[in-house]
């Protein structure tokens, strides 16, 4: 009985063990050319022979060349586009597929660059492809393309290095004794990258020189300038050659971009006629901000008004008083005015909100001992100023201005004291030791220039202060700077600008 039971269970096994074999072996076939069981596929034969008999490839160049400019790092696109790539990445990788002819017949899959050496000369890309061959049996193939990288000089390049090589120049001038604004418009243009075409910058005496390979380029450098600051241009052109059989002349473009001559905190006498038109304004103004108009306040009455650069050069005025001939003064008392007493004053304008205006009692800083009579004068600067403040004013009474529109005025609208912004300490050299920040430069020209400058170590102090003027500006953290653990030097009362605004400077390093 035993011994049944076991012959059984050996059949079922055995039955079992052929099943399987049968349905692995079901639906196979033999290779065409070597014989080898394969799945049956429309050309009946395997992926070697397929592969030795065709070849998907075929027609794409396995070699080819890029051309790179070594002096502006740009790759050549046909016909006649440069563009910036760097090593791997995918606007090189796009650059080097558009130079396979061939590579529009197969399916491209996956495309990856192999590592070379840097300095070799060479590029390798892997690439995957699919493709219908003997049937309509797909297959698959890998091939590395070599690409051999020639050294070619741009244009832009070419040009630089020929004596006779801009087409276009942009010269930026502003005939003004104080260069803050320049100094801001510098800043605008690192900021919005304005500047990335040029082929060269040359600083002068009353601005800057901007060279450009082509009138378009030059034409938006412009179009820039007319948007961020109150200026006006004139342009003009040179022949430089003519081919008189095929009609072709050759000129060099030159663009003037005057700014307005005024600066921040200057003092403007407005001509009655433009006094009028912004409102009832008051002939002596403040200027408190230049943006792309020039924004001006009555010290007075806290009225304000904006001259834009077309109303500005058809009613031509200048400053009376530049930040070069500001005075320290001490606050003895100071009084805010209620809402109601400011609705006496003349004037339609608008008034700011920002201000607060205020009678305030001065003494000359060199002065107080001596004085005992304070000078009294009407200030905007009534949100900030308090009893003992040192101040920075004009004294209008005792200066000497030569201006037709201020001989006009009447004694009782010229005030005795101008004050125009609050002074914080003495000691500059302790607060520029403390300031961890800096700005970048368009040249390095530029920048030996203006750190030596005293007006431009005003300017960044102005930065501290006003964190409007400051929005537009790229401020990057000085890392040759520590932070300092002992600030005793420094006035707690100065402002400063926080590391949340400060930008971390880009350093490749070899």
């Amino acid at each position: 009985m035993i011994h049944e039971i076991s012959l059984q269970l050996q059949t079922h096994k055995m039955e079992y063990v052929q099943t399987s074999e049968e349905e692995e072996t079901k639906g196979m076939i033999l290779c065409c050319e070597c014989g080898v069981l394969i799945e049956p596929n429309p050309a009946n034969m395997c992926v070697g022979c397929l592969r030795s008999h065709v070849d998907i490839t075929e027609g794409i160049p396995k070699q080819a060349t890029i051309h790179f400019c070594k002096g502006c790092e740009r790759y050549l696109q046909p016909p006649s586009d440069w563009i910036h790539a760097a090593l791997e990445s995918r606007e090189l990788l796009s650059l080097c597929l558009k130079k396979l002819k061939g590579l529009n017949r197969v399916k491209l899959i996956d495309a990856n660059f192999i590592w070379t050496e840097p300095h070799s000369k060479r590029l390798k890309v892997k690439l995957t492809v699919h493709a219908e061959v003997i049937g309509g049996t797909v297959l698959q193939q890998v091939f590395v393309v070599e690409y051999l990288v020639n050294n070619q000089m741009c244009e832009d390049c070419h040009r630089t290095e020929a004596k006779d090589y801009w087409r276009a120049c942009v010269q930026v001038r502003q005939r003004a004794t104080n260069k803050k604004t320049f100094y801001y418009l510098e800043q605008l243009i690192l900021k919005n990258k304005a500047h990335d075409h040029t082929l060269g910058i040359k600083p002068i005496h009353d601005g800057l020189d901007f060279y450009f390979a082509n009138e378009v380029a030059a034409r938006k450098m412009v179009d820039f300038l007319t948007t961020v600051m109150p200026c006006q241009y004139q342009h003009s052109k040179k022949l430089v050659s003519h081919d008189c059989h095929s009609n072709i002349y050759n000129y060099k473009f030159t663009f003037c971009v005057e700014i307005v001559p005024l600066s921040k905190d200057s003092v403007v006498c407005l001509p009655r006629k433009l006094g009028l038109h912004l409102g009832g304004i008051s002939p002596i103004c403040l200027v408190y901000r230049i943006t792309n108009s020039v924004h001006l306040i009555d010290f007075v009455s806290g009225q304000i008004a904006e001259v834009s650069a077309t109303v500005y050069w058809r009613n031509n005025f200048n400053s009376i008083c530049d930040p070069k001939q500001l005075t320290e003064y001490i606050v003895m008392d100071i009084e805010p005015m209620k809402c109601n007493q400011r609705k006496v004053f003349p004037g339609q304008g608008i008034i700011s909100n920002k201000h607060i205006i205020a009678d305030a009692w001065v003494v000359k800083a060199s002065e107080l001992g001596i004085n005992d009579n304070p000078i009294h004068t009407r200030t905007h600067l009534g949100h900030i100023l308090k009893p003992g403040d040192s101040v920075l004013g004009y004294a209008l009474k005792d200066s000497n201005i030569n201006d037709s529109n201020f001989e006009k005025l009447s004694e009782d609208l010229i005030p005795d004291v101008i004050l125009v912004k609050k002074f914080y300490g003495h000691n500059k050299a302790a607060r520029r030791k403390a300031r961890v920040w800096k700005l970048k430069h368009i040249t390095d020209e530029v920048a030996s220039i203006s750190t030596e400058n005293n007006e431009y170590n005003e300017f960044l102090d102005e930065l501290e202060e006003d964190p409007e003027l400051r929005q537009n500006i790229n401020i990057y953290r000085d890392i040759r700077k520590h932070i300092p653990v002992d600030t005793n030097e420094i006035d707690a009362s100065i402002p400063q600008i926080t590391l949340e605004e400060m930008m971390d400077d880009l350093m490749i390093e070899d």
